[in-house]
């Protein structure tokens, strides 16, 4: 798929791993890390403050970017109603690990594609992960942290990489949501806007 040249796409984040995510696409686009309050409302829930905040940050980039598609996505993990954000430290990681093992996790990944080209035109999705994690002992976990630092990820596991090894059971519509960014959801967000894929192959 290849923009036409008065179209320009911005992904509204800093994560590499959505960058990654997006990349896979083989398309051309910008990276613009928007500048948002994250944390989330008193009383609203995970779902919810994983989807105004995707909003959020693809409102906040369009006003550098107004004649663009800007694609903002968040994610938020739920344990017993709760939710579970980036630990950001080891000590935080390790409880964060030990609140979820043995129980299902919610991964709330929220997307918003806004169009700049059509009057700001909003699509917006959650795509929501099942995962069932190991009931794993406290030194199988902090040999995991210590290895992987996954202290920038939701729920302190990456599952693209050794953090597979803690889950026991993934259950999703699309298997790119768990790491950050539904690509099976963009690229349906991303033809309505009017974006064409395999444009180069036979008819």
């Amino acid at each position: 798929m290849q923009p036409d040249s008065n179209t320009l796409l911005v992904l509204a984040s800093s994560s590499r791993y959505r960058k990654e995510l997006l990349s896979r696409l083989g398309i051309p686009f910008s990276t613009e890390s928007p500048s948002i309050d994250e944390k989330p409302l008193q009383g609203e829930k995970p779902r919810e403050t994983a989807l105004r905040l995707a909003c959020l940050k693809a409102e906040a980039v369009s006003t550098h970017f107004p004649d663009a598609i800007i694609i903002g996505s968040d994610q938020v993990a739920e344990c017993e109603g709760h939710p579970i954000g980036k630990p950001g430290t080891f000590d935080r990681a390790m409880d964060q690990l030990r609140q979820m093992r043995g129980k299902q996790v919610l991964f709330h990944t929220a997307l918003c594609v806004l169009d700049g080209r059509r009057g700001n035109t909003l699509q917006k999705t959650v795509v929501t992960t099942r995962v069932v994690f190991r009931n794993l002992p406290d030194e199988e976990l902090v040999d995991y942290l210590m290895i992987e630092k996954p202290f920038d990820c939701a729920g302190s596991a990456k599952n693209e990489s050794l953090g597979i090894a803690l889950l026991e059971k993934i259950e999703s519509d699309d298997p790119t949501a768990l790491t950050g960014l539904p690509l099976i959801a963009l690229t349906s967000m991303l033809r309505k806007c009017g974006l064409r894929f395999f444009s180069g192959a036979a008819a």
